[in-house]
C-alpha cells in the first residue's frame, strides 16, 4: 500500500469516525436532557463521573499502551505474536477491575442509598463491562491496522443505539431502579460492541475478499493465544515498546481525567455539582470529541505507517517526509481554525446554549462561565491532539521513556494546581488547570517537531500561523457577538435571543467566507480528501 493510499484511507477513517462521534454526542446529549427530567442530578453525577471514571480507567490502563505499540509500523509482521501480546490486556483488565473496584467500594465516599440506590451493583457492573470490552481488543487492533472503516462505524453505532434505547425504556418504566438502569445499559453496550467484531471476522475470514487482500489471519482459531514452536510467545520489541507506553499511559490517564480524579478522591464537589459539571463538560467537549479525537487516532496510524519510528528525517524516504510534513502543516491549520472558531463564538453563546439545553439549572450559577472557559480549552485540545499525534508516532523507545518523566512532573503539578484552583474558583478551576497542562504539553510537542524537521527544508509548524486578515475577522466577530450577548441575551425574551443568534450567524458567515478566501491550500486539501 502506497503512502498516498494510506493517506486516503486514513482520511476516510477520520471522516467516518468524526460522523460517528457526532451521532454519539447528539444521542448522549439528548439522553442527558431526557434523564434530567426523570432522575436526580446526584444520580447523573455518580454515573457520569464516578462509575464512568472506573470504566475508563480500567480500559485505558489495560489497553492504551498495547494499542499504540501494536499499531506502530507496517502491517507486515508476525501477527500471531502480536495477537498473543494483545490478549494480555484481558488479565491486566481483570487485575485493574478488581483492584479499582475495591477502591471504589471501600475507600471512596459512598452515595446516600436513598438518593443513589444500588451503588455497589453499579461498581461491579462497570468493572465487568471493561473486562468484556477487552475481549475484543485483538479484533479491534486488526481492524484498525487494516483500516476497516465500516466495521468500526457499524459496531459502535449499534452498541450506542442499543444502550440508549435500553436506558430510555428503563428510565421511563423503572426510574426507581437507580444505578441498575445504567449498569444494564453499559453491559449491553460492550456486549453488542464485541459481538459485532466477532460476527464480522467470522464472516470475513476465509472469504474471497480476505484472500484478495492477503489478510494475515485465515481462521478464527488464529485469533486466540497460540504457542509457536521454537519461538517466543510475543514479539519482545513490541513488548518493550508496550511497557514504555504503559508507563506513559498511566500518567496520561491522570492528565486526561485529572479533574474527575480530584472530584472523586478529594470530594471538592458534591455529587449534584459533579453532575452539572459533567453535563457542561460534555457540551463543551462536543467538537473535541467528534472532530479532534478521530483526527488524532486516525492520523496517528498514518504517521506511524508513512514514517519509521526512531529514524531521523534525513534517513527517511524523502517523498514520505514531504507528504507527512504537508499533512501535518495542514492538519495543524485545520484544527487551529476550528479551535479559534469555537473559542470566539463559544464565549458569547455559552449562556444561551445552556439555557436552551437544560434550563435555569444549567444557565444560572457558574454554568455559563464554565462553558466559556471550556471554549478556550478547546483551542488547546485542538493543537495538542495533532502535535502529540505526530510526536508519539515518531518517538523511539528511549524518547518515550524520557517523556515519561515529563508526564510524571506534569501529573503531579496538574493535580496540585487543580486542587488549589478548585478551592479558589470552584469547578472553573478544573478548566484553568487543564489549559495550563495542555499548554505545557503543546510546548513539548512543538519543540520535538521543530527539532525533527530542522535538518530538512520542511516547516510544518507554519500551520499554526493563520492569515492576519482572518485573525482580524475573528477579533471583530468576538467583539460584535460579545456586545450582542450583553444587550440582547438572555433576559430580553425570545426576540432578543433570535436577534442575538442572527448576529452570530452573520459573523460566522463572514468568518467562513474569509477562511475560504485566505486559506486556499487548506480548503483544497479538505476537498481533495
Amino acid at each position: 500500500m502506497t503512502s498516498q493510499d494510506v493517506l486516503g484511507q486514513t482520511t476516510r477513517l477520520a471522516s467516518f469516525t468524526a460522523l460517528l462521534q457526532v451521532l454519539f454526542r447528539v444521542v448522549t446529549f439528548g439522553l442527558n436532557a431526557f434523564t434530567l427530567r426523570y432522575l436526580s442530578r446526584e444520580l447523573i453525577g455518580v454515573v457520569n463521573v464516578r462509575l464512568s471514571l472506573l470504566y475508563s480507567t480500567v480500559v485505558f490502563l489495560a489497553r492504551e499502551a498495547f494499542r499504540r505499540a501494536c499499531l506502530s509500523g507496517s502491517t507486515k509482521r508476525n501477527w500471531t505474536k502480536t495477537i498473543n501480546l494483545l490478549w494480555l490486556t484481558v488479565p491486566l483488565g481483570v487485575f485493574w477491575s478488581l483492584f479499582l473496584g475495591l477502591v471504589w467500594l471501600h475507600l471512596l465516599e459512598v452515595p446516600d442509598p436513598s438518593v443513589v440506590p444500588h451503588y455497589q451493583a453499579g461498581v461491579v457492573a462497570f468493572g465487568l463491562s471493561a473486562v468484556i470490552e477487552l475481549l475484543g481488543e485483538p479484533l479491534w487492533v486488526l481492524a484498525q491496522a487494516h483500516l476497516f472503516v465500516r466495521l468500526k462505524v457499524i459496531a459502535e453505532s449499534l452498541s450506542v443505539v442499543s444502550k440508549c434505547i435500553l436506558t430510555v425504556i428503563l428510565v421511563v418504566l423503572y426510574p426507581h431502579w437507580g444505578l441498575y438502569i445504567f449498569s444494564l445499559a453499559q453491559l449491553l453496550y460492550v456486549s453488542v460492541l464485541v459481538m459485532c467484531y466477532i460476527i464480522y471476522f467470522v464472516v470475513f475470514l476465509g472469504s474471497p475478499e480476505a484472500t484478495k487482500k492477503s489478510f494475515p489471519v485465515v481462521r478464527m482459531k488464529a485469533l486466540l493465544p497460540t504457542l509457536v514452536e521454537d519461538e517466543t510467545f510475543v514479539n519482545w520489541k513490541e513488548a518493550r515498546l508496550t511497557w514504555s507506553f504503559f508507563k506513559q499511559s498511566f500518567l496520561k490517564q491522570i492528565l486526561t481525567e485529572g479533574e474527575r480524579y480530584v472530584m472523586t478522591f478529594l470530594n471538592v464537589l458534591n455529587f449534584g455539582d459533579q453532575g452539572v459539571y459533567d453535563i457542561v463538560n460534555n457540551l463543551g467537549s462536543l467538537v473535541a470529541r467528534f472532530i479532534f479525537l478521530p483526527i488524532e487516532e486516525s492520523f496517528y496510524v498514518f504517521f506511524a505507517k508513512v514514517l519509521e519510528r526512531g529514524k531521523k528525517v534525513k534517513d527517511q524516504k524523502q517523498d514520505d517526509v514531504a507528504m507527512a510534513a504537508n499533512v501535518l502543516e495542514l492538519l495543524l491549520k485545520l484544527v487551529l481554525l476550528i479551535g479559534l472558531t469555537i473559542t470566539v463564538f463559544g464565549y458569547a453563546y455559552s449562556q444561551l446554549a445552556l439555557d436552551i439545553y437544560g434550563g435555569s439549572m444549567l444557565s444560572s450559577g457558574t454554568g455559563p462561565d464554565l462553558l466559556r472557559c471550556y471554549s478556550l480549552y478547546v483551542l488547546f485540545l485542538a493543537i495538542n491532539g495533532v502535535t502529540e499525534c505526530f510526536t508519539f508516532a515518531l518517538m523511539c523507545k528511549e524518547e518515550v521513556d524520557r517523556y515519561n518523566f515529563v508526564m510524571l512532573a506534569l501529573s503531579f503539578t496538574f493535580l496540585c494546581i487543580s486542587y488549589f484552583l478548585t478551592q479558589w474558583h470552584g469547578s472553573i478551576g478544573f478548566i484553568l488547570a487543564n489549559c495550563l497542562n495542555m499548554g505545557i504539553r503543546i510546548a513539548h510537542s512543538i519543540h520535538y517537531i521543530y527539532d525533527y524537521f530542522k535538518e530538512s527544508t520542511y516547516r510544518p509548524l507554519r500551520g499554526l500561523l493563520p492569515s492576519p486578515f482572518l485573525v482580524l475577522v475573528y477579533i471583530l466577530s468576538g467583539v460584535i457577538t460579545g456586545f450582542s450577548e450583553v444587550f440582547l441575551c438572555c433576559d430580553k425574551g425570545w426576540m432578543g435571543r433570535l436577534i442575538h443568534i442572527c448576529m452570530g450567524a452573520l459573523c460566522f458567515a463572514a468568518t467562513i467566507i474569509t477562511m475560504f478566501s485566505t486559506e486556499t491550500k487548506l480548503i483544497h486539501f479538505v476537498r481533495s480528501q
